[in-house]
């Protein structure tokens, strides 16, 4: 199944969670999609609401169903809890990263920025989004791209960071501080669930 490229609102509203995680998406119309989207949501069995977890995530982060699989299973031969590994896999996307500094006001235009060639590691230029990115990794934005609007845009509208990244907004540098704790990440998600579904 390739990478949904739809309306975001509509997934949020089917859902009933913020894929953009600003509330936004469900600011108009807090219901589902659909002629039917109002009536009463059906009670969901065990089954759905493993999977219905599981979808949100991979939808924050913007995944097709086999990277996210993919991630699942690294995660789970990593020492410590398995939902919360994760969840640090997730964070530590270098499209995730390039969009917690502030150079992008969605995940999906940090990805566009990685894909295009604006984004540097330690140096050297990454066009990868699904990059893993280790603690104390620089990222930078490319020296010709210093200018580019939408990233000048975007630091304007942002006013603060997570705290396990730091970012120079003069330099457009930033850097990856530590791995993130549970609590800093987003709240509506029960990351057993996810290994519950997959460990079935």
């Amino acid at each position: 199944m390739s990478r949904y490229t739809g309306p975001q609102y509509k997934k949020s509203r089917r859902l009933n969670f913020s894929t953009l995680e600003n509330g936004r998406d469900l600011a108009r119309r807090p219901y589902a999609p659909g002629v039917h989207g109002n009536d009463r949501r059906k009670k969901l069995s065990e089954y759905g609401i493993q999977l219905q977890e599981k979808q949100k995530l991979r939808l924050l982060y913007g995944l097709n169903e086999k990277q996210f699989h993919r991630v699942f299973d690294k995660a789970s031969k990593m020492k410590g809890i398995a939902g919360e590994n994760l969840l640090f896999l997730l964070e530590s996307r270098l499209d995730n990263l390039v969009y917690r500094m502030g150079m992008a006001t969605t995940r999906r235009g940090a990805r566009q920025l990685v894909n295009h060639g604006h984004i540097t590691v330690n140096g050297k230029k990454v066009d990868i989004p699904s990059y893993t990115c280790k603690i104390g990794d620089v990222i930078s934005v490319k020296e010709q791209s210093l200018s580019h609007p939408a990233i000048l845009n975007s630091l304007e509208a942002t006013a603060t960071t997570k705290a396990f990244v730091e970012f120079d907004k003069k330099k457009l540098t930033g850097t990856y501080v530590r791995r993130p704790d549970r609590s800093e990440l987003n709240q509506e998600i029960n990351e057993s669930l996810i290994v519950e579904f997959y460990n079935r």
